[in-house]
């Protein structure tokens, strides 16, 4: 048995990998490398940490992912998603915290994979989806309002609530050139879609913002604003600078890194239990996540992604990238989709967007330093509006059944007064209440009409039942409810099973205390049209022995073999 590994780049590899492929991957990964270097600095400063870290994230992770993958198209880094997970992380176990989960994600991740669990991302109800990510998208906006509007009194790690409320407190101390600069990129990314050029609109965005932040502070009296490198500095050896260090991502333990006390985290028990949960909650959301980034990616194009190879692939790209500063990376549904505009035709535009990044780093290091934050914060203000499928949001409200907007609207509070762990948690159970109860309503027990009984010609001392539905816990009581109300005159109880799809064991209980009582009013209780694997539940709980129970085909059989049998008598 082969282990899921890999088959995205098996597969490009024995479909023939030709020149003309090279050169499109090789532009795709130029064009994603441009979106990819904001989007992954401003996402790791989102996330609390260094913005190099999410640079790190996209190379490291980036080509791991494509490597070893499951999905052709997909391109992975750090994603919006996730920093209303990883935020909380850093603040209280610092930057090596938040790698050691991480590093805990991955196993989780490679675990899923190899326990073939890809396929059960079909059972998450488009509901709880929708409503988490929407929450997040709602959360991830409000965590820009610091930069954009430059209250750098604003405490970003406060609740929600706390953190609205804070900023309208702050409302008097806006930094008009902070906001100024934030309008200009997050204009210009809402409009430059309309010009319809090859050009991604990050690119222009930020360039615009940035010449306005530097014209803006030497021309225009009181106008500052907030740059990369006056909020990070860094120190590499001897050297030190602004914004980012020039060097490639180097091999570091985890544990190594500094925690939210700024000492070396160190590593124990304690601290594993404690991570736990985060680990579990990055695990969850990157399975969610990349899988339906891999969907989306295989709609846009026709093909189909290895659903648990494609975890593995998550999974190993989490455990290598914190041994290099990396942190958690998932599929990014946003460049997936940008891969396949730009032509990208295989993993390898993935690893060229990540060999891109990476040459940003070691020959822009001290451009990107000039990058304004509020700039920063329009960008992902853009992402966390294209994340929350607005559009989608809307349709679903105008067209979906009141229970499926409970779920929504119950996820989405959630998400946002509390966790997403718990959001999709109670979403979940909750689609599933809901769903057991119209199932529960669709399946029903009925007797046959005069017009059948004299089709089947039946005498007046046979009932027949027809069951139709699944039964289940929720539907056995009231479905078999009709069975136990059988008159003294009835010498046979036929039960036509026919349009029985599954049984489960509470009413295989259920159907076993009914035919007893039965029993032992001697009646004849024949089972109709029941199916294989079912009629073996039946036997092992002793429901077929003794001659007052059997099995038939059909109806006429079962009228057949009781006219047979009454003549014998």
């Amino acid at each position: 048995m082969s282990l899921p590994f890999a088959s995205a780049l098996k597969e490009t590899l024995r479909q023939g990998y030709r020149l003309a492929d090279l050169r499109a991957d090789l532009l795709a990964g130029i064009t994603l490398g441009i979106i990819a270097v904001p989007l992954a600095m401003a996402l790791a400063i989102a996330s609390g940490v260094a913005p190099q870290y999410g640079l790190y994230t996209a190379i490291v992770a980036g080509t791991v992912i494509a490597l070893t993958g499951g999905s052709r198209y997909s391109v992975s880094g750090p994603t919006a998603a996730f920093v209303v997970i990883l935020l909380p992380v850093t603040a209280e176990y610092g930057l090596g915290g938040l790698l050691l989960a991480t590093l805990m994600a991955g196993g989780i991740l490679v675990a899923m994979g190899l326990l073939k669990l890809g396929r059960l991302i079909q059972f998450i109800p488009a509901p709880v989806t929708l409503g988490f990510t929407a929450g997040i998208a709602l959360v991830i906006a409000s965590l820009q309002l610091k930069d954009l509007f430059g209250l750098e009194e604003m405490d970003n790690s406060a609740h929600f609530f706390v953190k609205l409320l804070d900023f309208v407190h702050l409302l008097p101390e806006i930094s008009w050139g902070d906001l100024s600069v934030g309008l200009l990129t997050l204009f210009t990314l809402i409009l430059w879609p309309r010009l319809k050029t090859p050009l991604p609109g990050h690119l222009p965005a930020l360039v615009l913002g940035t010449s306005l932040a530097l014209l803006g502070s030497q021309w225009l009296p009181g106008f500052e604003v907030t740059l990369l490198g006056d909020q990070f500095q860094w120190t590499h050896g001897d050297e030190s600078g602004r914004g980012i260090p020039p060097v490639a991502p180097a091999f570091v333990l985890p544990w190594l890194m500094p925690g939210a006390d700024g000492e070396p985290l160190g590593l124990s028990w304690d601290l594993f239990t404690a991570l736990l949960p985060a680990a579990f909650t990055i695990a969850l959301l990157g399975a969610i996540e990349s899988l339906l980034c891999s969907v989306v990616g295989d709609s846009l194009t026709g093909s189909k992604h290895d659903p648990n190879a494609e975890l593995v692939g998550q999974g190993l790209g989490n455990l290598a990238a914190p041994f290099f500063g990396g942190i958690t990376a998932t599929g990014a549904l946003a460049r997936t989709a940008a891969n396949i505009r730009a032509g990208g035709r295989s993993p390898f535009a993935a690893i060229f967007h990540s060999l891109m990044v990476l040459a940003c780093i070691l020959v822009f290091a001290d451009v990107l330093s000039w990058l304004p934050m509020a700039a920063l914060a329009g960008l992902l203000l853009m992402v966390a509006w294209n994340m929350s499928e607005a559009h989608h949001l809307v349709k679903m409200v105008k067209t979906a059944p009141t229970p499926d907007l409970l779920v929504l609207f119950t996820c989405f509070g959630l998400t946002v007064v509390f966790d997403m762990v718990l959001a999709v948690s109670v979403g979940i159970v909750l689609a599933s209440l809901l769903f057991m109860g119209r199932m529960a309503q669709v399946t029903e027990s009925q007797p046959l009409t005069a017009a059948e009984r004299q089709e089947l010609d039946l005498p007046e001392t046979i009932a027949y039942f027809r069951i139709a539905g699944p039964l289940f816990f929720g539907a056995a009581e009231k479905t078999l409810g009709r069975l136990t109300q059988i008159s003294s005159g009835i010498d046979a109880v036929f039960i036509d099973m026919h349009q029985v799809p599954t049984l489960d064991i509470t009413a295989i209980d259920s159907l076993s205390s009914v035919v007893k009582q039965l029993q032992k009013d001697n009646k004849q209780v024949v089972f109709i049209g029941l199916n294989p694997r079912l009629i073996l539940k039946l036997r092992r709980v002793g429901l077929g022995k003794g001659k007052l129970i059997t099995f038939a085909r059909s109806a006429e059989a079962a009228s057949q073999r009781w006219k047979r049998l009454q003549a014998a008598c």
